[in-house]
């Protein structure tokens, strides 16, 4: 090869690892320029960073800040974030797992969320909408929090979260709904839809959740009325149920036994328990009745509770007879294995205060019936007698009886009693109204105070057999009661009774009541068509209006006497004013004509002051001080003046002695005049 090509690929080589060099330090430069920024993004400046944790919480934010790629949990709670604040990018985060961004200003649902997200809380915000497409975006989403919201039932898209098939935890706690959302997803575990406005719950409503283990419906407007009797038993897997502070008379029929361990029941209205409303929930392990108005539990309600753990009935007017025995002994049973909270006597007044579980002496007394339904032999207060079947009662009412108890002293449904709305025994006087198509309204007063009443209502049947009995103790404090899911368009006879307490021999029980012997009240009363309107209600209308109108008249004429008082006094007061002023002129002339014949201080020009007095004494007499002289009357009238003139005397005369104002010296009368310095003449 000649020497110049070589030369030149000498050239050419330096050339090239001139070039190369070049690059590598180009690259090198462009590797850290790009580290920089790489830091940059790792924890934004407002916020603080732990790791893949990036918390921006109650930073006053209306934004949120660039994150870094590596974000797994996002705190962006108790900021000013609205939906504009939210970024196009924040949906390229494919690591962010879970959201805070409740206590900010959303007012929709926030869209550009991560497709990755698993749980998101939205609570405290003012979101009214769901939208399914939305929701679509995030299909691998489990736990979705909307508690305290503005969410209603009509502003849920139809099939909202048929994209989320992954949602396992639903809360809409303290919205707007007013009925179960529909299109629930049948991955559901723990649905939350407390303190909203739910009142109807249909057959449906739960349908397909079979994978739902935990549902609260705790402060809605609930009633059993208003609850399909198998709405409940589709939730075979449900493991706690509450219905706290709601309307419900009774638990609501047919409710899921076989993995149920929570119920919750607290704040109702219950008044009844019926048999068999939990039969079957031998897993139950808490049970809470607080807070309504239970007197008495029918025998036998607790026989499939063996892991019961809890029960919790504080705030129910127990009433501790032989109605009861059976579950102090029950209780007694279980021993240590049962937690009991609540269950103090209201009744009878001697045992007052005591728990169920304390009176062993007393129950010790009732007689121990193995029949199931017959009553005990002391204190008769079992309540509601069961019968050898238990039958299903409808919703809202009391436990009902399709066999006559002996010795109840109803009347026969067969015959045609002619009785009216009210009723008056020897101590009772009874008295029944219908309110509406399916409810009695009874009323009652007592000449003496009792323990308790029995009340007794039976509906008459078509046949000439018997219809059928309920029977309930009502506490002896209580003057009204109301019979609710009565059969429309039938006819009740209304029957009560007080019960005496019993006093000394075995019987004496305490807190055993015995059957009064008075004959019971009866009454009779028929309800009304449901397709027409209720008359109680517009009797309660009419009664009301005419109830207004003596107050308006006592208002009315407290006015008008008043008024006619007030013009009264001030009639009186002128007439007063007006006699005083012409009895004060009458006078003022009186005087001066009087004056003339012996006011000679008048004519000399002085002005007479009012703050004269003038004491007129017929029996004023003069004596001179000789003891053995008898007193000599005084013969004329005096007339004493008391004025005050410029030189501060004061003057003394007769009333008949004027012309003799100069007598024996000229100290006296200057001329008709005012006296000289301090003498006076009479």
């Amino acid at each position: 090869m000649a020497p110049e090509g070589v030369a030149e690929l000498r050239d050419w080589l330096f050339l090239l690892m001139l070039c190369l060099t070049l690059l590598a330090e180009v690259l090198e430069v462009a590797a850290a320029t790009g580290y920089d920024e790489e830091e940059d993004l790792v924890c934004p400046s407002v916020c603080r960073c732990d790791e893949d944790f990036i918390y921006c919480n109650d930073r006053g934010l209306s934004s949120i800040p660039p994150l870094p790629p590596s974000a797994t949990v996002l705190y962006l709670q108790n900021n000013h974030i609205d939906n504009a604040g939210l970024p196009t990018s924040l949906e390229r985060h494919l690591t962010v797992r879970v959201v805070y961004l409740y206590d900010n200003e959303l007012d929709d649902f926030p869209m550009h969320l991560p497709p990755s997200l698993r749980e998101l809380h939205l609570q405290d915000n003012n979101i009214r909408t769901l939208p399914r497409s939305t929701l679509a975006r995030m299909p691998l989403l489990e736990k979705l929090h909307l508690d305290d919201n503005s969410v209603s039932t009509v502003s849920i898209e139809d099939k909202a979260f048929v994209d989320n098939p992954r949602l396992r935890l639903l809360f809409l706690s303290r919205n707007h709904l007013s009925s179960i959302p529909s299109g629930l997803p049948a991955s559901l575990e723990e649905l939350r839809l407390d303190d909203n406005r739910i009142s109807t719950i249909p057959t449906h409503a739960f349908r397909g959740l079979s994978s739902l283990r935990r549902l609260v419906l705790d402060g809605n407007l609930l009633a059993n009325q208003r609850i399909a009797d198998d709405t409940f038993s589709r939730l075979s897997n449900l493991t706690e149920l509450s219905l706290v502070r709601n309307s419900l008379l009774t638990p609501p029929l047919n409710l899921p036994s076989a993995h149920l361990q929570r119920l919750s029941l607290q704040d109702n209205a219950l008044i009844h328990m019926p048999r068999g409303s939990l039969d079957g929930m031998r897993r139950l392990q808490r049970l809470d009745l607080s807070g309504n108005n239970l007197t008495t539990l029918p025998r036998g309600l607790f026989k499939d509770l063996d892991s019961l753990g809890q029960l919790l009935v504080r705030g129910n007017p127990w009433h501790c007879g032989c109605n009861l025995r059976w579950l102090h002994d029950w209780l007694h049973a279980r021993g240590n294995s049962i937690t009991v909270r609540g269950l103090t006597c209201q009744a009878p007044e001697k045992v007052r205060d005591m728990t169920l579980k304390d009176l062993t002496s007393q129950m010790e007394e009732c007689e121990v019936t193995g029949v199931v339904g017959t009553r005990d032999r002391v204190g008769g207060v079992g309540g509601v007698a069961a019968s050898s079947t238990t039958l299903s009662p409808p919703q809202g009412s009391l436990f009902t009886l399709r066999s006559k108890r002996p010795g109840l002293g109803l009347p026969d449904s067969g015959l045609d009693y002619t009785l009216g709305s009210s009723g008056v025994g020897k101590s009772l006087a009874l008295n029944v109204k219908p309110l509406a198509h399916d409810s009695i309204r009874v009323t009652w007063s007592v000449a003496q105070p009792t323990s308790s009443f029995r009340l007794s209502w039976l509906r008459l049947g078509t046949s000439a057999a018997m219809g059928s009995i309920t029977e309930t103790l009502v506490r002896g404090d209580r003057r009204e009661y109301l019979l609710t899911s009565l059969q429309p368009r039938s006819s009740y006879i209304i029957c009560m009774v007080p019960l005496a307490a019993s006093s000394g021999g075995k019987g004496a029980m305490a807190g055993g009541d015995s059957d009064s012997d008075e004959a019971p009240v009866c009454a009779k009363a028929e309800t009304s068509d449901p397709s027409q309107p209720d008359v109680g209600q517009e009797d309660n209308q009419d009664s009301e209006h005419m109830a207004t109108l003596p107050l308006a008249g006592i208002i009315g004429g407290a006015t008008v006497i008043v008024s006619l008082a007030l013009i009264f006094a001030i009639f009186c007061w002128y007439g007063h004013r007006a006699g005083r002023l012409s009895s004060r002129d009458q006078y003022s002339r009186g005087s001066s004509r009087k004056s003339k014949h012996y006011d000679d201080y008048i004519e000399s020009g002085t002005k007479k002051d009012t703050t004269i007095l003038e004491i007129r004494g017929p029996g004023f007499q003069m004596t001179p001080m000789v003891t053995h002289q008898p007193p000599k009357p005084l013969r004329e009238d005096y007339i004493i003046h008391t004025i005050f003139p410029s030189n501060g005397t004061g003057l003394y005369k007769g009333a008949h002695q004027v012309s003799n104002a100069g007598y024996g010296t000229n100290r006296g009368y200057r001329e008709r005049g005012i006296p000289d310095i301090d003498y006076c003449y009479t």
